[in-house]
């Protein structure tokens, strides 16, 4: 592929440098931008801040930039926060970062897309397609974002394509505030049918396809890089009564 500039939002550690590291290794331009520097800066790789929530400064972000002929929608996640005792601005907070900055930052780069006719991929998740308790309004923003991502394709073709990455369970840096220790990342790992969460690098090269020429007749369509989900409850349930 030709060098690009690829924009790849809160690609400062976790899924977001593992995707950042997969375009600066076949050769393209990345800048990422988050509101804080990376930790461990990947090589190749240029950081800008920008706090994702302000329109005017994602706005400023894509104007100072020479050109984007892809953007990376990352940045999102979200506390584990029950429903039941919160207030709705909490949730309101998570589905602002998940779903609003993302079509924030897709409308200001718009032109720019337009321009090289380029490619946005947003990174969506598992938690969109199935129930999500603890991290409802999470999952219910990613659940949008496919939503938008397909909207988005139909009205922007045949300049610019759009694209999500479904994500399933990711092994990275905060694993363990979710898993536990080695031991509950070992057991979680043991659902995944390939018998692993995936590596950040995973997700980077499934990004990589879908910013390629290879899926130049690919939109509005969601890739699941899920390991093949979820083993179903109810098969662990008809075997233990068997063995009963």
């Amino acid at each position: 592929m030709d060098k690009r500039l690829v924009v790849v939002t809160g690609g400062t550690r976790g899924v977001g440098a593992g995707i950042a590291q997969a375009f600066a290794e076949a050769g393209d331009d990345v800048v990422v931008c988050a509101r804080r520097p990376p930790e461990k800066p990947v090589e190749g790789v240029e950081f800008a801040q920008a706090d994702l929530r302000d329109p005017a400064a994602v706005r400023a972000f894509f104007d100072a930039l020479p050109r984007v002929d892809v953007l990376v929608n990352n940045a999102g996640g979200g506390p584990y926060v029950p429903l039941a005792g919160t207030d709705a601005e909490r949730h309101a907070r998570v589905i602002e970062l998940n779903l609003t900055a993302p079509l924030t930052a897709s409308l200001a780069a718009y032109e720019q897309l337009r321009r090289a006719r380029g490619c946005v991929v947003m990174i969506g998740s598992v938690s969109g397609t199935r129930p999500s308790p603890g991290t409802a309004a999470y999952g219910a923003a990613k659940a949008g974002l496919e939503n938008l991502a397909r909207s988005m394709a139909v009205e922007w073709a045949p300049d610019v394509r759009v694209n999500t990455l479904v994500v399933g369970m990711v092994r990275t840096e905060l694993s363990h505030l979710h898993y536990g220790d080695e031991d509950g990342i070992a057991a979680v790992s043991r659902t995944v049918p390939l018998g692993r969460l995936a590596a950040p690098s995973d997700i980077g090269a499934a990004a990589l396809f879908l910013a390629s020429d290879a899926a130049a007749y690919i939109t509005g369509a969601g890739l699941l890089v899920h390991g093949g989900g979820e083993r179903p409850a109810f098969l662990d349930a008809a075997t233990v009564n068997k063995e009963k």
